[in-house]
């Protein structure tokens, strides 16, 4: 059974590759961690069939772990009541104590629920009810899976079906769940990163999905420069990479609807067409996008080490600059200043 993780970049067809490999005679599930990307999933599996098949699955990554691997096989045995998206009050509570993994009105915490799994040797099990359902697996924005999620990942993978992860390691920006120190540096370094699916026996592809579709050459070299991220385009496509530093440039820019704003944080504040960096993953509808930058990042921009930022920052900013299909407009957001509403 061929087992493989591809990284890909932005804009280079993640889903159209899982759509392209879903057939009609072959049981598949799809698992998505967002709700934006469950839709759009949906969206294209209808395009394609005109349906959804009775025998393709789609679901988001907590509707399978509860709904899937726990409530068939612990469901009646612990009596549990949903799920808690909270996180626990409780990191001393011992493994052995159900009061790690349920809270007092016997709802699962959501962080501890694939180590219960673990715990309970639910494992086989779980592997089974896979290859009994399914003729192959598809994980979307594996990047985004952390804590005892991934771990849980990559011990189901060994059931014997189809497995293919897909993922873009620096569009990591999200976590399905954090539980202490589990898996806390997962996302520090890329290459032990992949070591990690490696010694699982998951092959890496890092060139099926490596060019975009999306974004042009002019905007993809601005993304290796700037940020240090490589990325390559399908076409070769110029655009523009257009620094505003002036008041009416920025102003004219506000007022336009045909080119959305992305800010890191509290874009309904400035009364215009827009979004925040984090929340612009996986949208593919854009011309040209604007990014607006704090003064930190733009100081940054200015002094060419925009790749030192943070990484949570720098993953964020590079959702942002992906998300143009054609001009990348750069503005400091002190001259949007005189838009933003009070609280």
């Amino acid at each position: 059974m061929d087992k493989s993780v591809i990284f890909a970049v932005a804009g280079s067809g993640k889903t159209s590759l899982v759509i392209d490999r879903l057939s009609l005679d072959q049981r598949a599930l799809i698992v998505t961690y967002t709700e934006n990307n469950y839709r759009h999933i949906r969206h294209r599996i209808i395009q394609k069939f005109g349906t959804i098949p009775p025998h393709i699955t789609v679901m988001t990554y907590f509707s399978f772990l509860h709904g899937f691997c726990y409530r068939p096989l612990l469901q009646l045995e612990l009596d549990t009541r949903g799920m808690n998206f909270r996180l626990p009050t409780n990191p001393r509570t011992p493994l052995s104590d159900m009061a790690r993994f349920r809270d007092g009105s016997r709802r699962l915490y959501y962080n501890r629920l694939a180590k219960l799994l673990e715990m309970r040797k639910c494992i086989p099990a779980i592997r089974a009810r896979i290859e009994r359902f399914y003729d192959c697996v598809y994980v979307d924005e594996v990047q985004d899976f952390a804590g005892h999620d991934f771990n849980l990942l990559l011990d189901i993978s060994k059931a014997k079906a189809g497995m293919t992860f897909v993922g873009d390691f620096y569009q990591h920006t999200y976590d399905t769940s954090r539980d202490g120190s589990v898996n806390k540096s997962l996302h520090d370094d890329i290459t032990k990163y992949e070591k990690r699916f490696r010694e699982a026996g998951i092959k890496v592809d890092k060139t099926t999905l490596g060019h975009s579709w999306r974004c042009s050459t002019t905007v993809c070299d601005f993304i290796n420069a700037k940020l240090q991220i490589t990325m390559g385009a399908q076409q070769e496509r110029v655009s523009e990479i257009i620094t505003i530093e002036e008041p009416g440039q920025a102003a004219t820019l506000h007022a336009d609807p045909n080119v959305v704003k992305l800010f890191l944080k509290e874009h309904d504040r400035y009364d215009c067409h827009s979004l925040n960096w984090g929340a612009s993953k996986g949208m593919d509808h854009f011309g040209h996008v604007c990014v607006v930058l704090g003064a930190d990042t733009w100081k940054r921009y200015q002094n060419g080490n925009l790749h030192e930022a943070n990484p949570q920052t720098r993953n964020k900013l590079y959702v942002a600059c992906s998300r143009a299909n054609g001009d990348l407009y750069i503005v400091h957001d002190k001259l949007l200043k005189p838009f933003k509403k009070a609280r």
